[in-house]
C-alpha cells in the first residue's frame, strides 16, 4: 500500500478494524501498512478509540507486550438496539406471516442480510465478554444468523443436521425430543466440527419449548464441549413447559390468535439480559 496521509490512513484503519472484530492486530502491522512510525499509529488509534466509545459504536482494547496489538470490540447502542428491535417486532406482527399451528413466516426476515447483521451485531456484543470459540446452530434456517454472529465475534460457525451429509464425514448422532410436538427427532453434527473443551455460543431463529436448543446442548456433551451462552432470534412466550433455562431472546411471540388472525411481537429479554450485563461490570 502506498504512503497515506493522516486522513486517510485514519478511514483504511477504522474500516479494516470494523472488518476484523475481536481479532488482534499489532501495530507492527499497521505501521508496515502506512509506512508510518508505532507513535504516529498509537496517536491514529486513540482518536478512532475516542470516536469508536463516544458513538457507542464499540471499544478498542490495548493489549500490552511484545505479542500485543489491538482489538475492536462492537458493542451495543442501546438507543439504536431499541429502534431496530422495534422496527423488528412491527415486521413480524403482520398478520398475513401467520402460518398453521402458530408458526410466522421468517424466510424473508430470515433472508435479509441487512436485518441479520443487525441482529448478529447485538448477539456478538452481548457474548463479547465470554470465550466463545464456535457458533452452532441447526439447519437450515438459523444459518444466516449464525453466520453474522460468527462473523461479528471471528468464530467459525458449526451447523447441526437432521439428516446426514455423506461430504461431512464420520458423524456424532442424538436422538431427541422436541419441546412443541413431543416426537422423536435425530441431530448429527461431524465428528471433525468440534474440538473437547470448545466453547459453544448456541443460535436459533425460533424457540417454542426448547426441544431443539436441549438436544444441541445434549449434543456438545458427546463432543466435552461446553454451552457458552443461547442466543434465540424469536420466543413463544406461551409455553407449559420450557426445557431451556437461560437464553438471550431479541423478541417475543407473546400473543397468536390463529382463528382472527392477530399476532402480537414484543421485545425479548435482551434489554433485560444487557441491564444486568452491565450492572455486573459496574
Amino acid at each position: 500500500m502506498k504512503k497515506l496521509r493522516r486522513s486517510g490512513r485514519l478511514v483504511d484503519m477504522t474500516n479494516y478494524l470494523l472488518q476484523h472484530p475481536h481479532s488482534l492486530i499489532s501495530l507492527t502491522y499497521f505501521s508496515e501498512r502506512y509506512q508510518s512510525a508505532k507513535s504516529s499509529i498509537s496517536e491514529d488509534l486513540a482518536i478512532i478509540k475516542d470516536i469508536f466509545e463516544s458513538q457507542k459504536i464499540g471499544s478498542l482494547l490495548t493489549v500490552a507486550g511484545a505479542s500485543g496489538g489491538v482489538k475492536y470490540i462492537p458493542v451495543v447502542n442501546e438507543e439504536e438496539a431499541k429502534g431496530n428491535i422495534e422496527a423488528l417486532c412491527k415486521q413480524l406482527a403482520d398478520q398475513e406471516r401467520l402460518l398453521p399451528g402458530g408458526y410466522l413466516y421468517m424466510m424473508d426476515i430470515i433472508g435479509n442480510p441487512h436485518l441479520m447483521n443487525q441482529v448478529g451485531r447485538l448477539f456478538a456484543a452481548m457474548f463479547s465478554n465470554k470465550k466463545v470459540d464456535v457458533v452452532m446452530t441447526v439447519a437450515t434456517k438459523g444459518i444466516p444468523l449464525a453466520y453474522a454472529v460468527g462473523t461479528y465475534l471471528d468464530v467459525p460457525v458449526r451447523i447441526v443436521r437432521r439428516d446426514h451429509q455423506v461430504t461431512e464425514g464420520s458423524i456424532v448422532s442424538i436422538n431427541y425430543v422436541s419441546g412443541s410436538t413431543k416426537r422423536m427427532q435425530t441431530m448429527s453434527l461431524a465428528k471433525r466440527s468440534l474440538q473437547p473443551g470448545s466453547n459453544v455460543l448456541i443460535i436459533d431463529d425460533f424457540m417454542k419449548a426448547g426441544g431443539t436448543i436441549r438436544g444441541m446442548m445434549d449434543l456438545l456433551e458427546e463432543f466435552q464441549a461446553n454451552v457458552a451462552g443461547i442466543g434465540v432470534l424469536v420466543e413463544a412466550e406461551d409455553v407449559e413447559e420450557r426445557l431451556v433455562d437461560e437464553f438471550i431472546s431479541i423478541t417475543k411471540l407473546s400473543e397468536v390468535d390463529v382463528k382472527e388472525k392477530k399476532i402480537k411481537v414484543e421485545t425479548g429479554n435482551f434489554f433485560e439480559k444487557l441491564a444486568e450485563m452491565t450492572e455486573v461490570k459496574q
